[in-house]
């Protein structure tokens, strides 16, 4: 009767299915840290499972750096990484993996993921094995710190993270007569110069415009404007989220905004696929797109020889950019396992995170991916600097973070719902653009979202 409850209870939690016997409290498994020598009483070589995302140049990148840890604790630890798709397909199979008990030792898990791998009661905190330790959680960046801080607990370890910024074509720019060195700093201003970088108004590129359609977008204009993108002050600090404020005026005025450069030929609506919207701009179908800190190497290595490529901080919805306000962060942590974990396997993960957040292991991480160095001690390392001396956009991205201040409205929405209201998001940007009225698909989101939240909030108690 009690593993019948406690399946019941991990149904629940994970969303898998929702019924009224929902909410009644999960007996938890072992979620305490270990003893400091676990590795040592244990005795032998620990192998701990690894799962991840990272795939291409990002997975050459991370298994490089699984394999200097492998050698470095060889006889003790061995890592033995897994690749598991996209995000989504990974927490898709964390979830079954719960229900079978076969969890992995170590957890990469995107940042919309944060809430629901709380509520799943499968992991130890972080600031938990750095209390016992001693451990100094302060040398991780302040804002990717804070993203994962929930109730002033830091339940996961920052792995790659990026902030979004505003990419533009400067030759474009010259060639239309604008300013390359002003680039715009809100909507208004996108608007002005796309009206006279597209081919509609004799421009010298097809669109003035074109981003992905992407719920992290859009979170991030309320982000700037100081706006909260859920109630209970984003779910920061201990209510929870029980609406998301997709309807709000800085939404609306985003997506209108938007489906106007699209209905006039100043933007492409290149869909969902984040791909074709990087595309696009590379090969100057675009001057301005939106994305994350990630494609700065990418970006530079498309323009060179081609068009100056310039970098700006993420606009606002109007006016400009106010004091301390700024995005959030993007990207994914990790998150080490409890129940069904041997002592000597939680202390090796935990050994391995650090390794990970070292400042060297990040100026690699950086160089390699373009991801932002999570240990703000990596910029100081010579690997990082030549980084950024042949990279100097990217200067635009450490500023951008460094000068947001931490607080609900920069740190994003935990919401344990929140794959799902990302997505719904998108639902009402994706309809707007092909003529749908903007105000409406926004509402009936957040009406949807509405019940989502409510529906998973039960579902966990």
């Amino acid at each position: 009767m009690m593993r019948l409850r406690r399946l019941l209870a991990l149904l629940c939690v994970l969303g898998l299915t929702l019924v009224s016997a929902c909410g009644g409290g999960r007996p938890e498994g072992n979620l305490q840290v270990p003893a400091p020598d676990a590795l040592e009483k244990a005795g032998g070589v620990t192998e701990i499972t690894f799962w991840h995302s990272m795939d291409a140049s990002n997975g050459i990148a991370l298994t490089t750096l699984v394999d200097r840890f492998n050698a470095a604790h060889q006889g003790e630890v061995v890592v033995k990484p897994v690749f598991q798709g996209t995000y989504d397909d990974a927490i898709t199979k964390y979830k079954a993996s719960v229900q079978s008990s076969t969890t992995p030792s170590i957890m990469q898990i995107y940042d919309i993921g944060t809430q629901f791998m709380i509520d799943s009661h499968e992991v130890v905190p972080i600031g938990d094995f750095a209390a016992r330790d001693g451990y100094d959680l302060g040398g991780i960046q302040k804002n990717i710190a804070g993203y994962y801080t929930v109730q002033g607990r830091q339940w996961s370890m920052p792995l790659n993270s990026s902030v979004p910024l505003l990419y533009y074509n400067k030759t474009a720019f010259a060639a239309a007569g604008l300013d390359p060195e002003k680039p715009p700093r809100n909507l208004e201003e996108i608007r002005a110069a796309a009206e006279k970088l597209s081919k509609v108004n004799g421009g010298p590129v097809q669109y003035g415009f074109g981003a992905a359609i992407y719920g992290w977008l859009l979170e991030q204009f309320a982000s700037t404007s100081g706006q909260l993108f859920c109630d209970a002050e984003n779910g920061r600090t201990g209510e929870r989220v029980r609406s998301a404020n997709i309807a709000s005026p800085e939404v609306v005025q985003t997506v209108e905004w938007w489906q106007k450069m699209v209905a006039d030929g100043l933007a492409v609506n290149t869909g969902r696929v984040t791909k074709d919207a990087q595309d696009a701009f590379k090969a100057g179908q675009t001057a301005m797109t939106l994305e994350s800190t990630g494609q700065v190497k990418g970006f530079t290595a498309a323009a060179e020889g081609t068009f100056e490529l310039g970098a700006a901080a993420y606009p606002v919805v109007n006016g400009t950019q106010r004091t301390g306000l700024g995005p959030s962060i993007g990207g994914a942590s990790l998150w080490i396992s409890g129940p069904g974990h041997s002592e000597a396997e939680k202390e090796a993960a935990w050994q391995f995170t650090q390794f990970l957040a070292q400042p060297d292991t990040q100026a690699f991480w950086h160089t390699q991916t373009g991801y932002f160095p999570v240990t703000t001690a990596a910029l100081d390392e010579p690997e990082d600097k030549a980084f950024l001396a042949e990279n100097p956009l990217f200067q635009v991205a450490i500023d951008s973070l460094d000068a947001t201040q931490v607080q609900p409205a920069t740190t994003g929405c935990a919401a344990g719902a929140m794959p799902q209201i990302r997505k719904a998001t998108e639902d009402g940007l994706e309809r707007a653009l092909i003529g749908k009225d903007p105000v409406a698909s926004l509402q009936q989101v957040q009406e949807n979202v509405a019940e989502s939240i409510a529906n998973y909030n039960d579902s966990v108690g």
